[in-house]
This record gives C-alpha cells, sequence and structure tokens, in this order.
C-alpha cells in the first residue's frame, strides 16, 4: 500500500503528465539541429515603418535583421511554427501565423515585452497571410479548410467575421493594403489547387470595405498574386508566371502602365496549396522607391523606378528543436514456419461451438475457443466468405479461379466428404448466405470476365444481381439489381430478404425484389475530414478534388446487420463496430447517431476500442463477433450490461464514501485513476495462430564473373562473384576468391552487373478487395523489373496483409510486401487525446504487424505530435502525407516524423530546408511521376518513350490497363515546362548532406515506372551511384530494413537484379534487366521462368486478354 505522502506524489506525477500529454503541442523537442546559414528558403517578409529593420521567417521561427543587412537577431524558438509576420501600422507590435495553440491561428507580439496574442481559436482550419489595416486595429487573414476566404479580426481579439463567403470553390488569400483602407487587394482562384494545372490560375482582386463589393483586377495568362503596394499609393507590385519561370511586375496604380521589376524570381506556388503564399511576401520601403523581396536564397532591394537590384547579406544561426528519433530496425526471420497475419470472414456456427474462417485464401474450421485450425478441403485456389447452414452442419462459401472463374460450394463442417459445387455458370459470387430453412443460397453475382479483367482493386461488373440458387445445386434465379443492397442476411421468423445499401440503410425486400422497406440509418462521429475523398485522393490524384472542401459532417456507416433476433443491428463506421436499438417509430427512416452513445436517441454501444472488421451476429442475437489482424473477439451484450450496472453501483457507492470522508478520498486518488483504467467491459479475445511453412529454397548458387555495385559505401567489383546458400548471400569478392561447394549452381555472369534488389518505398499496388485473386499482375510487372521488396504507404483496406502473407509463403510471385496498412488519415478518425491515438494504433503495433504507418493528414499540429508520440511508444515507424503543403511538410519534419511522401511543391531548396531534412533523417520519397507544383513527370515519359510498344511491358501488364493509360492522354506540357528535375535538384542536396532518400513510383505503371522514378530522380544532377544507392541501401534504412536488405554483404537476403548493361554509365541501363533474384530464387526477368535452384515455369498469368485474330473482319 502506498503511504499517504507516496499516493499525492503519485497523483502529482500522473497529473503532471496528464497536463504534458494535453497541453496544446505536447511534444517536446528531443533533438537540437544547428542552422548556420547565408541562404534561406522562401522567406516571406516586411519592412519596420520606419525603415529601418526587416522581419522575416525561417523554417518557422521570426527573425529580425538590420535594413541594411546582418546577423538576424531570433524573435521566435521552439517547436511551434511561426509565419508571415507583419508589422503593424505604428511599429511596435507584429502579427504573424503560429501553430503555437495545436492549430493555426492569428497571433500577435509586442515588441517590448515579447509578450504574444492569441486572436483566433481555430482547432481545424488553416490560416495564411494575415495584415493590420492601417489604421492599425484591425486584422485580415485567410480562413479555412482548403478553399480559404478573407476574414476581419479586431487585435483586441473576438470570432471575427467572413468577408467574403460565396461561391465555396473560390479561395481569396494574400490580403494586402495600400494607402487607402477601404480596399482589401487579394488573390483568387477557383479551388484549392489543380493536378497538371493550365494557366492562368489565380488573378487580382480587390474588396471594397465600405460596400462589400468584389472587383478583379488582372486577366494575366501567367496568373496574377501577391499584390503588395506602396505606401504612397502609386506602386502594386505582384507576381506571374512568363514562360516556365515567375517574374515581379510593377503597375503604375493612376496610370495603369506596367514593366518588369525583376525576372526570373521565386517560383511560384500556383500549383499547389501556398500555405505560406503564392509567393514570399514582399514589402516596400517607406519612401516607396524600393520593394524588399526575397529569392534566390537571399533577400535584395530592388528600386522601382529600374536598376541593379542591391543584395542585404543576412546570417542566420540557430538552433532548430526537432522532435524524438525514430529508427527501429525489423529483422526478417528466417524460420522454417510463419503465423499467418490475418483471419477473414470469420463466422460463429448457429452453436456458438464452431468457427470458420479463412486465412492465407482457404477456409479453416475450429473447435471454438480453444481447438486446432483445419482445412476442409486441398483446393489451391481462392476461398472465401463461408456461411454456416442453419443446422450447422454445413458451410457455403465462394471460390475463385482465374481460368475457370467463380463458384459457390458447400461442404460437411466436419470434414467429412468432398465440398460439392452448388452453382454451374461461370460468375463471381460474393457475400453467400443461407435461407432460413436451408433450402436455399442468396448471395450477390457478377461477370466473371469482367473481375479477371479490372484493372482497380474493386472490379467493374463483379456486383450486378443479388440471386439465389438451391442448397442441393443448380440454375441461380434473380431476385434484384445488386445496387438495392449488399450483405444480405435474415432473421428468425422473416422470410424476407435484409441489405444494406448507403441511401436507405438497413432494408428488407421480397424475394422477387419488390416491397422495398427501410428501417434504420446510422451516422457515426464527425471526422476532421472528408470520408469519400480518400481512396480517389491518395490512388488517382483525382482532377477535382481540389475544388472541393473537406465536409465536416457525421460518418456513414458501410455495413448495417440486423440481429437474427430482437431489435438490435450492428454497424460497422470507419472501422468501429456499434450496436444500435431499431426503434419500431413509423414515418420517416430513423437515423440514428452514435457520435455519443451516451446521448443516442435509442440505447446504442459502442463495442471496439481499436477497431474491428468483419462484424456478425450470434444466432440468438447476445453477442457480436469482429476480427482485426489474426486476433477474434467475443462481445457479449448482456455481460456488457451487467458489468455497466455494477460500476454504476459502485461509482455510487464510492460518491458516497467521498461525501463521507473527503480527506481519505484525496489519498486514494492516484489508485482510483489507475484503477479506472482496467475497468469496464472487456470483449474475449483469442488469437489465431495458423502456422505455415516460409517460402525458403534450398540450394546453393553461385553468380560468377559479374561487376557488383554492392552498395557497401561506394565499393565496386569490376570482376567478381556471389555465393548464395538458399536464400542469403553466404560470400561475395573478387572472382575464384571464394570457397565454392561442388554442389553450387554456377550462374555465368560475365559482362552483367549486378546490383541489390530494388526497393520501392511508396509502391501502390492494390490487387482485389473481397474475393482474392491467385495471382496479382502488379506484383509479377513489378519483380519483373527488378523490385524485390515494396512498402505501400496507404493500402485503403487491409487485403494487404493476407496477399503479403501468400507471397511470403510461397503461394503467388511477387516482391517483399510491407504496408502501412490503411492509412491513419482524417477521413476515419478525430483524435481527443493522446490515449486516443495510442488505442488507434493499436491496429497495426498488435495486430497488422505493419512495421510502419502513414499518418495521413490526421489533423492539426497537436493531432500529427500525438501519433507520432504514440509510434515511438509502440515501435512504429510513421510516413506522412505530402499534401502539396510545404509548411505541413517543415513540421512534420520537425515533430521527428522519419518518412515523407510526395516531392515538397516548391524548389529550389536551399541550405536550410537541406540541413534541417538530412540531419533530422527523415527519409524522402519524392514520387516524382505525381510531381507537385507542376506537371507530373508521368507525362514526360508517355510523350517521349514508346510504351504501347514494349514487349515486355505488354506482357506484365492487361492490355486494359496499358491502353488505358498510354494510348490516349489528358494534357501535353512542353519539355521546359516539366519541374522533376528541378525537384530532384533537392534529392542530390539532400543525399550528398548524408540525408535520406527513397524511390516510390506511387503505382502510376507497374514495374517499368520504377526505372521512370529512378531516372527522374537522377534527372537532378546526382550521381549514377547515388541514385542507386537511394533504390537500394537509402530506401532499405529509410523501412529499418537495412540489417537484411539494400547492399551485397555476406548474411544478407539474396535480393539481386542483374543487368546487361551498366547503370554507372548511364541511369537507364536500369531497364536492361537480364535476371532477378527474389529470397534466393532466380527469375527469368522477361518470364519470370524460375531457373535456380528449382527449374520451374511461370504460372500461368491469366490477365492475357484474347486478342481479335483469326475472326471475319475488313481485310486490309
Amino acid at each position: 500500500m502506498l503511504e499517504p505522502a507516496m499516493a499525492q506524489d503519485a497523483a502529482k506525477t500522473e497529473k503532471d503528465k496528464d497536463k504534458k500529454e494535453k497541453k496544446d503541442l505536447p511534444l517536446e523537442g528531443a533533438r537540437k539541429v544547428k542552422i548556420n546559414t547565408t541562404e534561406g528558403s522562401w522567406l516571406s517578409l516586411d519592412v519596420s515603418p520606419d525603415g529601418s529593420k526587416l522581419l522575416f521567417d525561417m523554417l518557422g521561427d521570426l527573425y529580425l535583421l538590420p535594413v541594411g543587412g546582418g546577423k538576424a537577431e531570433q524573435l521566435t524558438t521552439g517547436m511551434s511554427f511561426d509565419t508571415q509576420g507583419r508589422f503593424s501600422p505604428d511599429g511596435k507590435s507584429i502579427v504573424f501565423i503560429s501553430d503555437r495553440d495545436g492549430s493555426d491561428n492569428v497571433w500577435t507580439m509586442d515588441l517590448a515585452t515579447k509578450k504574444t496574442k492569441q486572436i483566433s481559436k481555430s482547432k481545424n482550419e488553416n490560416f495564411q497571410s494575415a495584415e493590420w489595416t492601417p489604421d492599425g486595429e484591425y486584422l485580415i487573414a485567410s480562413k479555412g479548410r482548403r478553399n480559404l476566404k478573407l476574414h476581419m479580426y479586431h487585435k483586441e481579439g473576438g470570432s471575427g467575421a467572413e468577408l467574403i463567403s460565396k461561391p465555396d470553390n473560390l479561395k481569396t488569400v494574400e490580403p494586402a493594403f495600400g494607402k487607402d483602407g477601404r480596399y482589401i487587394w487579394f488573390s483568387q482562384r477557383n479551388g484549392a489547387w489543380n493536378y497538371n494545372a493550365q494557366l492562368p490560375q489565380y488573378q487580382l482582386a480587390t474588396y471594397d470595405r465600405e460596400t462589400g463589393d468584389i472587383d478583379t483586377r488582372t486577366s494575366r495568362y501567367g496568373s496574377a498574386f501577391t499584390p503588395t503596394l506602396s505606401p504612397d499609393g502609386t506602386w502594386l507590385v505582384y507576381g506571374t508566371r512568363y514562360n516556365n519561370q515567375t517574374g515581379l511586375v510593377a503597375q503604375n496604380i493612376r496610370t495603369g502602365e506596367e514593366k518588369w521589376l525583376a525576372y526570373p524570381v521565386q517560383r511560384d506556388e500556383q500549383e499547389s496549396i501556398a500555405p505560406m503564399g503564392v509567393l514570399p511576401a514582399m514589402s516596400f520601403t517607406p519612401d516607396s522607391k524600393n520593394l524588399i523581396a526575397s529569392y534566390g536564397g537571399k533577400i535584395y532591394s530592388l528600386p522601382v523606378d529600374g536598376g541593379a537590384a542591391k543584395e542585404i547579406p543576412f546570417q542566420v544561426d540557430a538552433e532548430i528543436e526537432v522532435g524524438p528519433k525514430l529508427d527501429f530496425k525489423f529483422p526478417i526471420k528466417d524460420d522454417k514456419m510463419m503465423t499467418v497475419t490475418q483471419i477473414r470472414d470469420a463466422v460463429m456456427s448457429p452453436n456458438g461451438k464452431q468457427l470458420a474462417f479463412t486465412a492465407l485464401d482457404r477456409l479453416y474450421v475450429m473447435d471454438y475457443p480453444s481447438g486446432t485450425p483445419k482445412r476442409l478441403t486441398d483446393a489451391n485456389y481462392t476461398e472465401a466468405q463461408p456461411a454456416w447452414s442453419p443446422d450447422g452442419k454445413q458451410l457455403a462459401y465462394v471460390t475463385w479461379e482465374e481460368k475457370t472463374g467463380g463458384a459457390i460450394y458447400k461442404i460437411n463442417a466436419n470434414g467429412k466428404g468432398k465440398p460439392s459445387k452448388v452453382t454451374v455458370e461461370k460468375a463471381v459470387f460474393q457475400d453467400p448466405v443461407w435461407s432460413p430453412d436451408g433450402s436455399k443460397i442468396v448471395f450477390i453475382k457478377g461477370s466473371a470476365q469482367a473481375y479477371r479483367e479490372a484493372e482497380g482493386p474493386g472490379a467493374f461488373a463483379s456486383r450486378l444481381n443479388i440471386n439465389w440458387v438451391p442448397a442441393k445445386g443448380g440454375e441461380t434465379n434473380y431476385i434484384a439489381k445488386a445496387n438495392v443492397g449488399s450483405k444480405p442476411h435474415f432473421v428468425k421468423g422473416d422470410d424476407r430478404i435484409y441489405l444494406y445499401n448507403g441511401s436507405d440503410g438497413l432494408i428488407s425486400i421480397r424475394w422477387d425484389g419488390t416491397d422495398k422497406k427501410s428501417f434504420l440509418q446510422v451516422k457515426g462521429i464527425t471526422t476532421f475530414g472528408s470520408v469519400e475523398d480518400m481512396i480517389e485522393e491518395e490512388m488517382n490524384h483525382n482532377m477535382h478534388l481540389e475544388e472541393r472542401e473537406p465536409q465536416q459532417k457525421p460518418s456513414t456507416a458501410s455495413t448495417l446487420i440486423k440481429a437474427p433476433v430482437g431489435d438490435k443491428a450492428l454497424a460497422l463506421i470507419n472501422n468501429e463496430i456499434y450496436v444500435v436499438t431499431i426503434p419500431e417509430k413509423g414515418g420517416e427512416t430513423p437515423n440514428i447517431s452514435v457520435a455519443d452513445v451516451n446521448n443516442s436517441q435509442f440505447p446504442s454501444w459502442k463495442l471496439t476500442e481499436i477497431g474491428g472488421q468483419f462484424p456478425s451476429w450470434s444466432a440468438d442475437g447476445k453477442t457480436v463477433y469482429w476480427s482485426i489482424g489474426n486476433g477474434f473477439f467475443s462481445y457479449n451484450l448482456d455481460e456488457a450490461k451487467a458489468k455497466k450496472e455494477e460500476l454504476e453501483l459502485k461509482k455510487e457507492a464510492e460518491k458516497a464514501k467521498a461525501e463521507a470522508n473527503k480527506d481519505e478520498a484525496k489519498k486514494d486518488e492516484a489508485k482510483k485513476e489507475e484503477a479506472k483504467k482496467d475497468e469496464g467491459y472487456k470483449p474475449t479475445e483469442t488469437k489465431i495462430a495458423i502456422q505455415v511453412e516460409r517460402d525458403i529454397p534450398q540450394g546453393t548458387i553461385l553468380l560468377q564473373g559479374g561487376r557488383i555495385i554492392t552498395m557497401n559505401g561506394d565499393q565496386v567489383i569490376e570482376n567478381g562473384d556471389i555465393l548464395i546458400e538458399n536464400n542469403r548471400i553466404k560470400a561475395v569478392g573478387p572472382t575464384g576468391t571464394l570457397t565454392v561447394p561442388k554442389s553450387a549452381n554456377v550462374v555465368d555472369v560475365k559482362g552483367k552487373t549486378i546490383t541489390p534488389g530494388f526497393i520501392d518505398t511508396h509502391a501502390h499496388m492494390w490487387p482485389r478487395w473481397g474475393v482474392h485473386t491467385n495471382q496479382v499482375w502488379i506484383y509479377a510487372a513489378n519483380l519483373a523489373y527488378g523490385v524485390t521488396t515494396t512498402r505501400d504507404p496507404q493500402t485503403g483496406t487491409t487485403d494487404v496483409l493476407t496477399y503479403a502473407d501468400m507471397v511470403d509463403a510461397g503461394k503467388m510471385i511477387g516482391p517483399r510486401v510491407y504496408s502501412t496498412g490503411p492509412g491513419v488519415g482524417y477521413w476515419s478518425y478525430n483524435l481527443k487525446s493522446l490515449d486516443h491515438a495510442k488505442q488507434v494504433l493499436k491496429q497495426y503495433s498488435e495486430y497488422y504487424n505493419t512495421k510502419t504507418i502513414k499518418m495521413y493528414l490526421v489533423g492539426n499540429r497537436q493531432h500529427r505530435q500525438w501519433i507520432i508520440m504514440a509510434a515511438k511508444e509502440q515501435g512504429l515507424l510513421p510516413t506522412t502525407e505530402g499534401g502539396l503543403d510545404f509548411k505541413l511538410n517543415m513540421t512534420q519534419t520537425i515533430d521527428g516524423y522519419p518518412g515523407h511522401e510526395h516531392s515538397f511543391p516548391i524548389y529550389p531548396l536551399y541550405k536550410d530546408v537541406v540541413d534541417l531534412v538530412a540531419k533530422s533523417e527523415m527519409t524522402y520519397t519524392p514520387t516524382l511521376l505525381v510531381s507537385y507544383g507542376g506537371p507530373w513527370a508521368e507525362n514526360y515519359y508517355y510523350a517521349t518513350e514508346n510504351v504501347i510498344g514494349d514487349k515486355k511491358l505488354n506482357y506484365f501488364t492487361p492490355k486494359s490497363e496499358l491502353d488505358s493509360k498510354a494510348r490516349r492522354r489528358p494534357g501535353w506540357f512542353a519539355k521546359e515546362e516539366h519541374i522533376f528535375d528541378r525537384h530532384a535538384e533537392f534529392v542530390d542536396k539532400l543525399v550528398k548532406a548524408g540525408g535520406l532518400a527513397g524511390v516510390g513510383s506511387h503505382g502510376q505503371l507497374q514495374g517499368l515506372g520504377y526505372h521512370w522514378e529512378l531516372w527522374s530522380m537522377q534527372a537532378g544532377g546526382m550521381s549514377n551511384l547515388d541514385a542507386l544507392k537511394t533504390a537500394t541501401i537509402l530506401g532499405a534504412k529509410g523501412l529499418g530494413l537495412d540489417g537484411d536488405m539494400g547492399s551485397i554483404e555476406t548474411g544478407k537476403l539474396a535480393d539481386l537484379v542483374i543487368m546487361d548493361q551498366n547503370p554507372l554509365e548511364n541511369i537507364r541501363n536500369t531497364n536492361t534487366i537480364k535476371l532477378v533474384m527474389r529470397n534466393g530464387r532466380l527469375y527469368d526477368a522477361n518470364t519470370l521462368d524460375e531457373l535456380a535452384p528449382t527449374k520451374r515455369k511461370a504460372p500461368s498469368f491469366d490477365w492475357h486478354s484474347a486478342t481479335p485474330v483469326g475472326v471475319p473482319g475488313i481485310q486490309e
């Protein structure tokens, strides 16, 4: 027992910890990065009213500088990101944008006392470009989610007022005043940004503070942005694009005449989010004779009447606080047996004594809860979605095999006898369920050919109709179109078919598809962002999403299933499972909110704490089941209710005791707080550990006589041997120096060049979801092009967990498939605390075993810091989404995130950013094929490469996929418009500075796209050797896998690429691959036939569609 003093100390410690975790910016700086520089990136600045000082920002801190130059004085420090400072008209204060309270807001600082004051108090919006009104009483700033709007605040505070509200897609930013305070000049555009943008994007406009009128003031092809007005009212300077570069135009406001003031200057941000302005803020000197602007990493004074620019030199010596270093390592096991990561479609038998599920896409049954799982068949194709017969004696399930298509089978649950085919036609089948009397099976049916030939994870025409078939087998019978609903199910005493669809909610229909009745709709929490945008935006970078605001609206259920008995239904919303009461109220369909189950309109319960999938009911409607990873959970509603009542009685007793003896109650406070964490009903969890053999080849191979680029430093062995034993490198050295057993399979590689296997750190590879395919063309294509390890930083669903295990078990050919699983994104969460973040991440650390996660724009700065704190505690490596937002990118770097996806949208970048990113040890994967801030690099290659005529590419890619990408494409860009080589200059600087980078193809063109990305990264001046390091050892380090891959060294995995030509001479020789070795198996790179240690043909690749040859037609 704790002594009273100890108890008080413990309570204080717990309170201090809780206070730290709940403070606005909870993350403490754990490292310091020294910045010593005379150049800076994107320096927004202002001139003091007396003309003596400049105010500028660098890496989230504000600095003062004498107008003549010199050493900068640091005004702000710490983890907060402070930007876009502007002097007040009296020069005594500044206004700036800061996230020091956990989210972007407008702040002011008294320069004499350094005391700060928060003006706005938003928690979920972005702010940009605050400016004083000329009288110094008000502040104008842009606020919003994507399409920011001008708002006005008083300097003493208040909630402020929106000046421009409509239309919704209008973005109004960069407010500026001239001599007359009546008019606010600003930049405007439709939508937040455009990918592969066509000009113009922005124009200048004015807002009349007396009338509210808005007038557009420019119509330039190259856009017009960042209005900057002289104090005397004579000059307007703004930025515009001329050809492919940005310049400054000076307009005489009185005459309208214009002239070029400077060209070229800093590349503008009109093709991305522009969170700190479309150009860095500029300012006139008080006498209106000179404009002070930053470009080329420097600060210049530009005479408005013409003449040479004068540099204002500056020196910044600072220490940037950076978050913790996350450098976890993930050793790769060679154990003979591996545990399957995920069970799918788990369903309990009607009597609650047996559990059916699939693992590695094979059907299993086990006695619940402690029996040994057993396969029911010996089939070598996909088995999925088992369903129990009402008597619990049989299971129906769907199958898929590429050549023959899909079917529905049934089999005895006791394992006796062979499976019996129920359907006779070729199709793809999903969601089977038995009728209550066991005479029929209802299911969703689609086109087998459409499913086989579909390009993406959700196949077109794979869900056409709802049908039924006699349970004894026979022809299928039509019920309704599948758009009526999904997840067919039944309830006792009712012969109607229950379904769910997003529009109508939980419904039922007759067997002829008529008489639709709607029972229930359920809404969940309001997430930080828009649920609908997630998959579209990540995979396709959809061209129209940028015009939409993230919708602050309740989440909708993805599944609703009525209990077999009673008045309850379960709902799956954002991977969380709820149970709700269905009221019989008549009239409109009840729409129940479970955002706060304690305040739902009718009794509701949230069952999950860390998420769940594949929810189902027990036959008596008293228990809900679900799975996550290989964990199976059982939640008994009656037991949970009893536990809740018990805790309520206990709480009342404790309250009475506290009233009776307040002093004693205080002493016990620490113990009570700790005990609360363990209170409450917990579902029963059963770990289902399916053990299968890991695919590790047996045998010895000698690769003899090749050039070996080891990636062990700069070592290149011009004539060397590599000895492979099983799946590991046994030895490497000059030819003839190794001890080679007589049994070794010798492969002559004279004249060829060998590198480690390529690592794709941003590989979107999304095979079919739900019912899986047996061989994935995406996996084969990547391996054939030398990619032996992939990491997908956003999978949308957890299907990848099973696919990855299939590859590791040797069930299909492909690279090593790592992933983050579904992104931890703002579409699914609205984080409330650090503890909440920890619960969210347990899915990944304890069940998905992903090792890395994707923090996908999860919320404001506070939310993002909670995520990295939780990731550190749970041993996860988080990477981040670039989001076309340079400010976001810098805050994530400062917070210590060890990975970054997509290019920083601005260029050029200078020593300040290079040093910060390099010293923070963040792995930068720029995905230049979808470059931010300009045309995508993939457009360059489609315009200059013979993609359609590439024989190998045609062999490993479905024709419809290749045709849709390469035959007709929107958008053509002059060569000089492309910016991937400019972005690549930063990668070169980063690697030279000792930083980390990875090659990520983004899934744009599977296989060959990886080489396009690598060539693009080298185009910025990087040496070929550094480019190859980026493709191998640096990428391995970024994923925590460099202990087992990334270089050719003794003990590492035998993942190798053997090329006919030397990539050190020409980087494009990476696409001369003759052989590829993955995990000790040597493949012909043009066919994926295995050559050693076993000789065998590649499996039949059934994505090759039939060609119209040998049929009647026009003879030419």
